[in-house]
């Protein structure tokens, strides 16, 4: 069902530098950018794109949605985690760690990019 996934950016050139930062720390290439401007990621057969909004009004983050990216383990969250702080991205809710619930374990980390949106790097333990 998943095909791709693209958030909004006000500076394309803070966006470039963590999400190049972000995919870097996990394997991934640095995004390419199309004739429209956009940040094209590819990674593990998924699409993740970076835009100004096409209608001109400033890029805002959705109000309760969170952009799942999946890790091989608790390490490459880390990485992940890390690029993204020192790539101008924001730490927020618990620090990295595992989290339990509902007959789950799964390893969380959570950023917001330089324009707000909020990531969240997940391993299934």
């Amino acid at each position: 069902m998943y095909s791709h996934n693209m958030v909004g950016a006000n500076c394309l050139d803070a966006a470039k530098k963590f999400y190049d930062a972000t995919f870097q720390a996990i394997g991934g290439q640095p995004g390419i950018q199309d004739p429209k401007g956009r940040l094209i990621y590819m990674h593990n057969g998924g699409l993740f794109l970076v835009t100004k909004p096409i209608d001109g009004e400033a890029a805002t983050p959705g109000n309760g949605c969170t952009i799942g990216i999946a890790m091989e383990n608790p390490e490459q969250a880390d990485a992940w985690h890390a690029a993204g702080v020192a790539a101008g991205g924001t730490a927020i809710e618990d620090p990295p760690g595992v989290r339990e619930g509902n007959g789950m374990k799964m390893y969380l980390a959570y950023l917001r990019d330089p324009s707000g949106n909020k990531l969240c790097a997940l391993h299934r333990m």
